[in-house]
């Protein structure tokens, strides 16, 4: 019965990990999808080969499923789950939904199995970096599931609560400040000569290769960063300018108002 997985919500971050689920080795006969937007279901069918329905229907598929994912936008959720209260007391719910604390979760559902879910929009091309809670799930099986679905999607780390709205200014906003990155590589390209496009290829792959080779390296980025600056050259010229213009405070700054902003709307939910 865990292993019947239904989604409540079939948006574009549910329609991802159903994709990474496709493509492991989950059995798609056990998993479902309800969307109250049919068009929303269909997308949902069309993009990852799973049952999806729209409209009606949705206390039958909690009845006859074990594992629930919630996947819908913050301000519908107490309306998606009106009436459920009953249905899902006994299921192990994964929350993708932004913002909402696992205290709330479980005052909505019933159910004190509740993962709480920090995932990144790089689960959309299956290189996502999703944080989670699960304080209440002690079974090593269920523990097992939600790494598993996470982990279709890219990398999955457990943490506690209390560390989400770092969580959020960090990996969740985080793909925000490296396209803001890219873009300006791009056109800092543009102003030296370079054609758009190629200047944009060249600006995606030097960042995505990077972030590979600290991957891979498991070197400090500083250590990395010094291999690459050689004494007077191009880079530690670059990097001068790029310090005067307190390229590494304005980034922490930007993180510490998105943890402040997220502490915030967890508040309001």
């Amino acid at each position: 019965m865990l292993n019947r997985i239904l989604f409540i919500g079939a948006g574009r971050m549910a329609t991802a990990i159903a994709g990474g689920m496709a493509a492991g080795d989950f059995n798609l006969d056990t998993v479902t999808a309800f969307d109250i937007s049919e068009a929303a279901a269909e997308r949902f069918a069309a993009a990852t080969g799973i049952r999806a329905l729209g409209k009606d229907g949705l206390d039958g598929l909690i009845k006859a499923s074990g594992t629930v994912i919630l996947a819908v936008k913050p301000q519908y959720l107490k309306t998606a789950l009106e009436g459920k209260k009953a249905l899902l007391a006994d299921k192990l719910i994964l929350s993708i939904v932004a913002g909402v604390k696992l205290a709330r979760l479980e005052e909505l559902t019933g159910s004190s199995r509740i993962a709480r879910v920090m995932p990144n929009t790089p689960a959309l091309v299956g290189a996502g970096a999703s944080a989670y809670a699960m304080p209440g799930i002690r079974e090593p099986e269920e523990r097992q599931l939600v790494r598993r679905i996470l982990e279709a999607v890219g990398v999955a780390v457990e943490i506690p609560e209390a560390l989400f709205d770092a969580v959020t200014a960090l990996s969740g906003s985080g793909p925000a400040y490296v396209l803001e990155m890219i873009q300006a590589l791009a056109d800092g390209g543009v102003l030296l000569g370079l054609p758009r496009e190629l200047a944009l290829a060249l600006a995606a792959q030097t960042v995505a290769g990077t972030a590979r080779l600290v991957q891979k390296t498991g070197e400090h980025p500083s250590v990395l960063r010094d291999q690459v600056t050689s004494p007077g050259g191009t880079t530690a010229q670059a990097l001068l300018a790029l310090e005067t213009g307190a390229f590494k405070g304005t980034l922490l700054k930007a993180m510490t108002a998105a943890a402040e902003r997220s502490a915030e709307l967890g508040k309001s939910k």
